[in-house]
């Protein structure tokens, strides 16, 4: 069977705007919500990006796994790659301790909806859902707007947890490249 491929825009081995703790972060590429005022919307287009194989996105969270508490998945939309997802959120937890976060545009009710959904969200610590309503921006406890809902599915995490998250980050690489990242980033 061939390995399944992610679609992928940027991975950051340390984040810590990302959910709680020292997170890797996993930007998807592709989603068709197309919500108003997306801070990513760089991410939306199916024609930037890269296919990574999953065994290769698994070594890059290894590299970190002695530094990281978890890894936040976000795009994208990352529920619109869901088989290979589902791979990769199930070799995370079958052979890691990491936590892991997962970013939705969809809603709680359309997710329920989603085809053996239950896989993959068995995998998933907590799940932010909805799409962004810029009308509705709150920018705190990693949530863009008051319509997002968030789903605790694993007793690791509680709403405590997520307040301390920083709500902007900025990283400078080792290249010298500036990042901005966060559910309220800095804007040039």
């Amino acid at each position: 069977m061939k390995e399944p491929l992610l679609h992928i825009h940027h991975f950051e081995p340390t984040s810590r705007a990302n959910g709680p703790g020292l997170r890797a972060v996993l930007w998807v590429q592709g989603c068709t919500l197309g919500c108003p005022g997306c801070f990513n919307p760089e991410t939306h287009t199916k024609a930037a990006g890269e296919n990574w194989p999953i065994s290769f996105v698994i070594d890059k969270i290894l590299a970190e796994q002695g530094d990281i508490e978890g890894v936040t998945i976000s795009g994208g939309e990352p529920l619109q790659q869901r088989p290979a997802l589902e791979v990769l959120l199930s070799r995370i937890k079958r052979e890691t301790s990491l936590s892991v976060v997962l970013f939705s545009g969809y809603t709680w009710l359309e997710i329920q909806k989603m085809r053996q959904i239950e896989r993959l969200l068995s995998n998933v610590d907590v799940l932010l859902a909805g799409r962004y309503e810029a009308s509705q921006r709150i920018a705190e406890a990693l949530t863009g707007s008051a319509n997002k809902t968030i789903h605790f599915l694993s007793a690791r995490y509680s709403i405590k947890d997520l307040q301390p998250v920083p709500v902007a980050e900025i990283i400078l690489t080792e290249m010298g490249e500036i990042r901005l990242t966060g559910i309220n980033p800095v804007h040039w």
